[in-house]
Parts: C-alpha cells; structure tokens; sequence
C-alpha cells in the first residue's frame, strides 16, 4: 500500500480554523491513525491554525501525508506547514516555553505542541513564519528525508501535479510529475505516470521515463522528472522530459539539472539520463512550472539546514505563480 497526498487550507477567519480541524481527522482516517494519534492530530492542526491566523495575520496550512507500509497505518506520517507572512516571532525561546500566549490560542505553547509531535520546527523571519509538525513514523536513520507537496490550481478541488518516491537501503528514486493543464484531466495523467513509477522503480530514471511515454499515450500527457541519488556510491542521475525544474544547493552553490524539451505521451524526442556526484551536504529541489524559475533562497539565513519540508514550504510560500497547480519535492540527508 502506498498514500500519498496534500491538503491545502487557507486560513482567513476563524471559519477557517474548523475546516482545518475537519481536515485533519480525514488526513487521520486516510492514514488509519488510531484514536491518540488522530486527537492529537487534529489539535496540533487547530492550534497552529490560530497561531497563524493571530500572530501571522493569516495564512495558509499544508497537510502532506504518506503511508509506505505493507498495511494499512504502517509507516504512515503526516505533517502540518503552517505558512505566514506576518511579522514573525521575535523570542522563539520563549514562544516554546509552556503556557505561554499573546492572545486567543489555547496557551499549551509550541513547547507543549512539540512535545506531542514527533517534529517541530520553527523558521521565521522578516517575510513570515513557517511552523512543520510531523506526527507518525519517523525517518529511518541513515536514510535521506524527503518532502513533498502538490497543491491545486486555485478553485479546483484535484492536482494536476503529484509526486512519489522509492527508497531502499542502496538507492532513494524520486519523481515529480506534471499533467498537461489542471483539472481532472491533468490529474488523470499524473496519476498514470505515478502508476508506471511503482511498477518500475527497479528501473533507472531514464528507463522509467520511457515506460512511462508509452504508458501517457491514453492520456493528455505530462512532464515529468525523475532523480536517483545513491549515496553510498555519492552518485546522481537524472532524467527528465518537459518545464520540471532539478535543481541541486549546497551553501551558496547551485546546480541545474537538465531536462529535455517534450510532453510525455505526445512526444518525447529524446530522453537521456545524466549522472553527477553526490555530497552529503547537497540539496534536491525538484519543482514543476507553478513555482517561479527564479527563486533565490540565499536571504533565508540557515533555510537549508532545516527540515526539507521546510524548504519547500518556504518556495511554495513565498514562489508560488498562483495561476497553476503547484509542486515541490525536497530531498536532503536526514
């Protein structure tokens, strides 16, 4: 079995705060969460969501869920991005302290909340707030975390965008996928290219792709990218066919990966595999053309030492083109 999704709440008013609460207990119920972890999922989500709406000014909530286990509820994870652009928090230290509150949240303080969560992590700053909580299964030791959300074009209730990945102890295999438009249509293929990934994931990147042209014929088509990092071996390959951006960060350096023009299912002239090395310190970023190609995550003092979720909450935050669906997928060591 494997579940993977994202859920995105705007938060306005206080209206908004139930319709997060709401959504986190479907979030609890896709993932067979038992009744102490889907409680405490679904306070964690409600206190976030007022921190952001009274501290932040407002905002938006991101729930991204994925379960890799043989049964249901085994290996499941879910976690909250709180996204803001208020003015930040000025004493960290003291906003993790117990029982404290400026105004309106339950006072549990984010100390309580992350003492009830698996992880929580707090980036502010001048452009806003980012809080991520995870709850569930955490990452193996030694494995790389991966991070990845997929939102709709905005009044659409599906994505045209979808992620996934394959991890072993030898290899991590990661795709980001893209169909043609939004709406049904384009979610349709994605999900098509996300089928093929699974049924061939023993493969390497480019083979995957060209399975996967053949298997979009049916379909309107997508772009798609899809990268293989063995970390043992501090090896890269890449392979991608149309507009997904591959990017590679590691401090102030950065590397792009190259992809070649072409609509999987519709033509596909040329698909090439390309391999470079892998560092420890190095950053994955993959993102489809709903974010903008000139993001510059430089000012973000210390962004990319955080959690990958956090990186790609900053990018969908503060990048996203809002005219499209929207997708980021980070890879990082754990």
């Amino acid at each position: 079995m494997e579940i993977v999704f994202t859920e995105y709440v705007a938060v306005t008013d206080e209206s908004s705060v139930g319709k997060v609460r709401r959504t986190a207990q479907v979030a609890a119920q896709r993932l067979n969460f038992d009744e102490t972890q889907s409680g405490k999922l679904a306070l964690l989500a409600t206190e976030a969501s007022r921190n952001t709406l009274i501290h932040g000014g407002g905002g938006h909530l991101i729930f991204a869920g994925s379960a890799t286990g043989a049964h249901a509820g085994e290996g499941s994870v879910v976690r909250i991005l709180a996204l803001d652009k208020g003015p930040g928090i000025a004493d960290i230290a003291n906003a993790m302290s117990d029982g404290y509150s400026t105004a309106g949240t339950m006072g549990g303080g984010m100390g309580a909340m992350k003492r009830m969560a698996n992880t929580l992590e707090i980036f502010t700053g001048q452009g806003g707030t980012i809080v991520m909580i995870e709850l569930g299964a955490a990452t193996p030791s030694g494995t790389l975390s991966i991070a990845g959300m997929a939102v709709p074009y905005p009044g659409e209730t599906v994505c045209g965008d979808a992620w996934c990945s394959h991890q072993t102890p030898e290899r991590t295999l990661v795709l980001l996928t893209d169909g043609l438009g939004h709406g049904y249509g384009a979610a349709e293929a994605a999900q098509e290219a996300l089928a093929t990934f699974r049924q061939r994931s023993s493969l390497g990147p480019g083979e995957i792709l060209g399975y996967m042209h053949d298997a979009l014929r049916k379909t309107r088509g997508a772009v798609a990218a899809i990268a293989e990092i063995r970390p043992t071996d501090h090896s890269l390959a890449y392979a991608g066919v149309g507009n997904i951006s591959g990017v590679v960060l590691n401090g102030n350096n950065s590397r792009s990966l190259v992809s070649h023009n072409g609509t999987l299912g519709i033509t596909a002239p040329r698909i090439q595999e390309f391999r470079s090395t892998w560092s420890p310190d190095d950053v994955l970023v993959l993102h489809s053309d709903g974010i903008l190609s000139k993001w510059d995550l430089s000012p973000y003092r210390g962004l990319l030492a955080r959690h990958p979720a956090v990186i790609g909450g900053a990018l969908l935050r503060d990048f996203r083109r809002h005219r499209d669906d929207a997708s980021v997928v980070v890879v990082k060591a754990g």
